[in-house]
């Protein structure tokens, strides 16, 4: 039960961390440099543990998935053909498939809530744009849940940890981002803790919902290891798009005012944030340096 306890403390650690984040802007204001550092750090992590950590991982077990098949295939034929072994792997299908919807996804998700937004602001009704910025980043945040649900059901400690803290480092800025855009939106405070609320729910939820619902059959079922290995995939999907769609196009948007002031004329990242988005991007290799699964 290592994977369930690990994934019950993170959730709790991730609502409380997502909650107190989104908190900061209600009682004290944090200076707009080191809240860009740590989304930039944040998107860094992001890229880094889909590309290094969940898509590697989500291929191995959907590998063992096969080669398990494979095995189970041959006893029942009495160790037949194994030529046609390469023919039939569908493994590299599912890699791109799972990877591709999952980015596709987001995106489909992403202009509904930007086009539900410009449809109310034509209407000229402002309270309910709110609640679409929360309702995009709420299925951003149940997306997170996802590759921490299916990370837990690898049971390994060390990818659920980097997981984890990609997850939590793009989620502090978003529920304090989010908090910040309703106080501009004139939205009472009981109201702002609502949304945060909401929000800082969704990752945990859908984490423990994915990990019940991928080792309802048992962990070392063959469809719950080709259902993690997709889940997996799918999230890093996710990852690579609110990375590279969101944070950092609009982190560099930020670095583009930045690099007025400072005399950097094509603006986009200052030395400091290139610097902090490369530790980010390669800190996932190094946490898992050790790992040969």
């Amino acid at each position: 039960m290592d994977g369930s306890l690990n994934l019950v403390i993170f959730s709790m650690v991730m609502l409380f961390g997502s909650y107190l984040a989104g908190s900061i802007p209600l009682f004290m204001s944090l200076s707009e440099e080191k809240l860009q550092l740590v989304s930039v750090l944040g998107a860094g992590l992001l890229l880094g543990t889909a590309l290094s950590v969940i898509i590697p991982e989500g291929m191995q077990t959907l590998n063992m998935a096969y080669s398990i098949n494979n095995k189970e295939h041959h006893h029942a034929e009495g160790g037949g053909e194994e030529g046609e072994e390469h023919h039939d792997n569908p493994v590299p299908h599912l890699i791109g498939v799972s990877l591709v919807l999952g980015f596709i996804f987001m995106l489909i998700i992403d202009q509904i809530a930007t086009s539900k937004s410009r449809d109310i602001e034509v209407g000229g009704r402002r309270a309910p744009v709110s609640w679409t910025a929360t309702l995009g980043l709420v299925v951003h945040a149940a997306a997170d849940g996802v590759a921490l649900g299916a990370a837990a059901t690898t049971n390994q400690t060390d990818v659920e940890i980097i997981v984890f803290l990609a997850i939590m480092l793009h989620k502090a800025p978003a529920s304090f981002g989010l908090v910040t855009y309703l106080m501009h939106e004139g939205l009472e405070r009981t109201r702002i803790r609502r949304h945060l609320l909401v929000f800082s729910l969704a990752a945990p939820t859908m984490g423990i919902l994915t990990f019940l619902s991928l080792t309802v059959h048992g962990r070392a079922n063959l469809d719950t290891l080709s259902a993690t290995g997709v889940a997996m995939l799918f999230s890093a999907g996710t990852f690579l798009y609110v990375a590279t769609v969101h944070v950092l196009p609009e982190v560099t948007n930020l670095g583009h005012g930045h690099g007025a002031g400072s005399g950097d004329s094509g603006g986009g990242f200052s030395k400091t944030e290139m610097i902090v988005l490369i530790v980010g991007a390669i800190m996932p290799l190094f946490l898992t340096m050790g790992h040969h699964h």
